[in-house]
Protein backbone atom coordinates (compact mmCIF):
# COMPACT_ATOMS: atom_id res chain seq x y z
CA UNK A 1 0.00 0.00 0.00
CA UNK A 2 1.59 3.55 -1.07
CA UNK A 3 1.35 5.99 2.02
CA UNK A 4 0.97 8.91 -0.08
CA UNK A 5 -2.94 10.15 -0.83
CA UNK A 6 -4.03 7.25 2.49
CA UNK A 7 -5.37 8.26 5.13
CA UNK A 8 -4.00 6.59 8.47
CA UNK A 9 -5.07 7.11 12.37
CA UNK A 10 -2.19 6.98 15.16
CA UNK A 11 -3.29 6.27 18.18
CA UNK A 12 -1.28 7.42 20.85
CA UNK A 13 0.32 10.09 18.40
CA UNK A 14 0.37 12.80 21.00
CA UNK A 15 4.09 11.39 21.91
CA UNK A 16 7.41 8.79 22.06
CA UNK A 17 6.71 6.51 18.87
CA UNK A 18 3.25 7.30 18.00
CA UNK A 19 3.93 11.32 17.64
CA UNK A 20 7.10 9.32 15.55
CA UNK A 21 4.62 7.72 13.69
CA UNK A 22 2.31 10.10 12.83
CA UNK A 23 5.29 12.83 11.79
CA UNK A 24 6.76 10.20 9.28
CA UNK A 25 3.45 9.19 7.92
CA UNK A 26 2.41 13.11 7.31
CA UNK A 27 6.28 13.67 5.61
CA UNK A 28 5.39 10.51 3.46
CA UNK A 29 2.31 12.28 1.92
CA UNK A 30 -0.55 10.95 4.23
CA UNK A 31 -4.00 12.45 5.41
CA UNK A 32 -3.66 11.82 8.97
CA UNK A 33 -5.88 11.69 12.57
CA UNK A 34 -4.24 11.58 16.07
CA UNK A 35 -6.62 9.77 18.55
CA UNK A 36 -5.12 10.26 21.70
CA UNK A 37 -6.41 10.05 25.53
CA UNK A 38 -4.67 13.85 25.89
CA UNK A 39 -6.75 16.26 24.10
CA UNK A 40 -4.63 19.05 24.18
CA UNK A 41 -1.42 17.28 23.55
CA UNK A 42 -2.90 15.66 20.26
CA UNK A 43 -4.17 18.96 19.26
CA UNK A 44 -0.48 20.51 19.93
CA UNK A 45 1.02 17.78 17.72
CA UNK A 46 -1.36 17.85 15.01
CA UNK A 47 -0.77 21.75 14.64
CA UNK A 48 3.20 20.84 15.02
CA UNK A 49 3.01 18.30 12.23
CA UNK A 50 0.71 20.69 10.00
CA UNK A 51 -0.27 19.68 6.35
CA UNK A 52 -3.95 19.05 7.63
CA UNK A 53 -3.69 17.11 10.66
CA UNK A 54 -6.23 16.58 12.40
CA UNK A 55 -6.58 15.72 16.16
CA UNK A 56 -9.39 13.93 18.68
CA UNK A 57 -9.30 13.38 22.48
CA UNK A 58 -10.14 9.96 23.05
CA UNK A 59 -9.79 6.73 25.70
CA UNK A 60 -9.43 4.18 23.60
CA UNK A 61 -10.89 1.52 26.02
CA UNK A 62 -13.72 3.37 26.15
CA UNK A 63 -16.35 2.45 23.41
CA UNK A 64 -18.15 5.37 22.75
CA UNK A 65 -15.35 7.85 22.78
CA UNK A 66 -13.26 5.57 20.40
CA UNK A 67 -16.10 4.61 18.34
CA UNK A 68 -16.64 8.58 17.40
CA UNK A 69 -13.31 9.61 17.49
CA UNK A 70 -12.04 6.82 14.81
CA UNK A 71 -15.55 7.45 12.91
CA UNK A 72 -14.85 11.41 13.03
CA UNK A 73 -11.49 10.80 11.93
CA UNK A 74 -12.62 9.43 8.98
CA UNK A 75 -14.80 11.88 8.03
CA UNK A 76 -12.51 14.53 8.20
CA UNK A 77 -9.82 12.54 6.39
CA UNK A 78 -11.40 9.99 4.09
CA UNK A 79 -12.02 6.61 3.88
CA UNK A 80 -9.16 4.69 6.52
CA UNK A 81 -6.66 2.57 4.98
CA UNK A 82 -4.17 2.30 8.00
CA UNK A 83 -4.53 1.98 12.06
CA UNK A 84 -1.51 2.60 13.76
CA UNK A 85 -2.34 1.41 17.65
CA UNK A 86 0.86 3.27 19.60
CA UNK A 87 -1.13 4.39 22.55
CA UNK A 88 -0.62 2.27 26.01
CA UNK A 89 0.88 2.35 29.35
CA UNK A 90 4.05 0.53 31.05
CA UNK A 91 3.22 -0.40 34.53
CA UNK A 92 5.82 -1.70 37.16
CA UNK A 93 4.85 -3.25 39.98
CA UNK A 94 6.19 -7.01 41.99
CA UNK A 95 3.27 -9.72 43.09
CA UNK A 96 4.85 -9.36 46.34
CA UNK A 97 6.30 -6.46 47.18
CA UNK A 98 7.75 -5.36 50.50
CA UNK A 99 4.41 -4.17 51.90
CA UNK A 100 1.77 -5.38 49.73
CA UNK A 101 0.58 -7.60 46.99
CA UNK A 102 -0.30 -6.33 43.56
CA UNK A 103 -2.73 -3.68 43.12
CA UNK A 104 -5.87 -5.99 40.97
CA UNK A 105 -6.97 -2.32 40.21
CA UNK A 106 -3.32 -2.24 38.08
CA UNK A 107 -3.18 -5.24 36.67
CA UNK A 108 -6.76 -4.16 35.28
CA UNK A 109 -5.66 -1.10 34.30
CA UNK A 110 -3.30 -2.19 32.12
CA UNK A 111 -5.28 -4.81 30.69
CA UNK A 112 -7.71 -2.69 29.71
CA UNK A 113 -5.69 -0.12 28.30
CA UNK A 114 -2.86 -2.32 26.54
CA UNK A 115 -5.30 -5.31 25.41
CA UNK A 116 -8.86 -4.59 25.68
CA UNK A 117 -8.23 -1.07 24.06
CA UNK A 118 -5.95 -2.12 21.12
CA UNK A 119 -8.44 -5.10 20.30
CA UNK A 120 -11.15 -2.41 20.83
CA UNK A 121 -9.82 0.28 17.92
CA UNK A 122 -8.38 -2.56 16.22
CA UNK A 123 -12.11 -4.00 15.66
CA UNK A 124 -13.13 -0.59 14.64
CA UNK A 125 -10.85 0.46 12.13
CA UNK A 126 -11.35 -2.96 10.57
CA UNK A 127 -15.38 -2.39 10.33
CA UNK A 128 -14.75 1.00 8.58
CA UNK A 129 -11.72 -0.94 6.15
CA UNK A 130 -14.19 -3.17 4.79
CA UNK A 131 -16.26 -0.66 3.44
CA UNK A 132 -13.37 0.35 1.51
CA UNK A 133 -12.64 -0.23 -2.55
CA UNK A 134 -9.93 -2.65 -2.80
CA UNK A 135 -6.97 -1.22 -4.20
CA UNK A 136 -5.76 -2.45 -7.31
CA UNK A 137 -3.51 -5.06 -4.94
CA UNK A 138 -6.68 -6.46 -3.44
CA UNK A 139 -6.11 -4.61 -0.14
CA UNK A 140 -8.49 -2.36 2.11
CA UNK A 141 -6.62 -1.78 4.68
CA UNK A 142 -3.68 -2.34 7.14
CA UNK A 143 -3.71 -2.31 11.02
CA UNK A 144 -0.33 -2.15 12.76
CA UNK A 145 -0.35 -3.16 17.10
CA UNK A 146 2.54 -2.46 19.39
CA UNK A 147 3.60 -5.12 21.79
CA UNK A 148 6.86 -4.97 23.36
CA UNK A 149 9.66 -7.63 23.54
CA UNK A 150 8.07 -7.54 27.32
CA UNK A 151 5.76 -9.87 26.03
CA UNK A 152 8.62 -12.48 25.58
CA UNK A 153 11.35 -11.14 28.19
CA UNK A 154 8.96 -9.71 30.77
CA UNK A 155 11.13 -8.80 33.77
CA UNK A 156 10.36 -9.28 37.81
CA UNK A 157 7.65 -6.71 38.12
CA UNK A 158 6.47 -6.31 34.91
CA UNK A 159 3.35 -9.44 35.42
CA UNK A 160 1.00 -6.55 34.35
CA UNK A 161 2.52 -5.28 31.26
CA UNK A 162 4.00 -8.54 29.99
CA UNK A 163 0.28 -9.70 30.23
CA UNK A 164 -1.45 -7.19 28.38
CA UNK A 165 1.55 -6.87 25.84
CA UNK A 166 1.37 -10.82 25.13
CA UNK A 167 -2.07 -10.47 24.72
CA UNK A 168 -1.31 -8.07 21.70
CA UNK A 169 1.14 -10.38 20.26
CA UNK A 170 -1.42 -13.25 20.88
CA UNK A 171 -4.15 -12.10 18.49
CA UNK A 172 -2.01 -10.96 15.36
CA UNK A 173 -2.37 -14.24 13.74
CA UNK A 174 -5.77 -15.01 14.13
CA UNK A 175 -6.88 -11.60 13.33
CA UNK A 176 -4.79 -11.95 10.41
CA UNK A 177 -6.07 -14.76 9.30
CA UNK A 178 -9.77 -13.33 9.66
CA UNK A 179 -9.53 -9.98 8.36
CA UNK A 180 -7.28 -11.20 5.25
CA UNK A 181 -10.78 -12.60 3.59
CA UNK A 182 -11.43 -8.64 3.21
CA UNK A 183 -8.10 -7.75 2.04
CA UNK A 184 -7.13 -6.37 5.65
CA UNK A 185 -3.49 -6.91 6.84
CA UNK A 186 -2.61 -7.33 10.37
CA UNK A 187 0.62 -6.92 12.27
CA UNK A 188 2.61 -6.13 14.92
CA UNK A 189 5.69 -4.76 16.07
CA UNK A 190 7.11 -5.58 19.09
CA UNK A 191 9.90 -2.52 20.22
CA UNK A 192 12.68 -2.75 23.02
CA UNK A 193 13.91 -0.10 24.78
CA UNK A 194 13.30 2.79 23.03
CA UNK A 195 14.19 6.52 23.62
CA UNK A 196 10.84 7.96 24.59
CA UNK A 197 9.47 10.60 26.94
CA UNK A 198 8.65 7.96 29.14
CA UNK A 199 12.43 7.02 29.30
CA UNK A 200 13.73 10.60 29.69
CA UNK A 201 12.24 10.38 33.14
CA UNK A 202 15.23 8.15 34.07
CA UNK A 203 18.55 8.95 35.83
CA UNK A 204 21.06 8.60 32.51
CA UNK A 205 23.51 5.91 34.25
CA UNK A 206 20.05 3.36 34.00
CA UNK A 207 19.19 4.64 30.36
CA UNK A 208 22.97 3.61 29.31
CA UNK A 209 22.99 0.53 31.07
CA UNK A 210 19.12 -0.35 29.55
CA UNK A 211 21.30 0.87 25.72
CA UNK A 212 23.90 -1.57 26.32
CA UNK A 213 21.40 -4.95 26.79
CA UNK A 214 21.68 -4.27 23.00
CA UNK A 215 24.35 -6.61 21.16
CA UNK A 216 24.29 -4.01 18.39
CA UNK A 217 24.05 -1.34 17.95
CA UNK A 218 24.17 -0.72 21.83
CA UNK A 219 21.87 1.80 22.77
CA UNK A 220 18.01 2.49 22.90
CA UNK A 221 15.91 2.94 19.69
CA UNK A 222 15.40 6.12 18.10
CA UNK A 223 11.85 6.24 17.98
CA UNK A 224 12.13 7.33 14.15
CA UNK A 225 13.44 3.84 13.50
CA UNK A 226 10.12 2.37 14.89
CA UNK A 227 7.86 4.74 12.59
CA UNK A 228 10.64 3.54 9.76
CA UNK A 229 9.66 0.06 10.05
CA UNK A 230 5.59 0.91 10.38
CA UNK A 231 6.61 2.83 6.56
CA UNK A 232 7.77 -0.50 5.37
CA UNK A 233 5.10 -2.83 7.01
CA UNK A 234 2.26 -0.37 5.26
CA UNK A 235 4.32 -0.64 1.85
CA UNK A 236 5.13 -4.05 1.97
CA UNK A 237 1.93 -6.13 1.09
CA UNK A 238 3.19 -9.39 1.54
CA UNK A 239 3.98 -8.77 5.20
CA UNK A 240 0.77 -9.55 7.10
CA UNK A 241 0.42 -11.88 10.60
CA UNK A 242 3.32 -11.26 11.91
CA UNK A 243 5.55 -9.68 14.86
CA UNK A 244 8.86 -8.57 14.14
CA UNK A 245 11.34 -8.03 17.33
CA UNK A 246 12.73 -4.16 16.83
CA UNK A 247 15.28 -4.27 19.68
CA UNK A 248 18.63 -4.59 18.44
CA UNK A 249 18.61 -8.60 19.60
CA UNK A 250 18.47 -7.40 22.85
CA UNK A 251 17.06 -10.11 24.72
CA UNK A 252 16.13 -8.73 28.30
CA UNK A 253 17.50 -10.00 32.11
CA UNK A 254 15.07 -10.75 34.59
CA UNK A 255 15.51 -7.73 36.51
Amino acid sequence: MRIDGNSFVVTGGASGLGLACAKHLAGAGARLAIIDIDAMAAERAAQEIGAGALAFGADIADEGQSRAAIESAERGIGPLRGLINCAGVAPGERVIGRNKVHALESFERAIRINLIGTFNMTRLGAALMSANEPLETGERGIIVNTASIAAFDGQVGQAAYAASKGGVASMTLPIARELGGQGIRVMCIAPGVFQTPMMDKMPDEVKAKLGALAPFPPRMGEPAEFAGLVAHVIENTYLNGEIIRLDGAMRMPAR
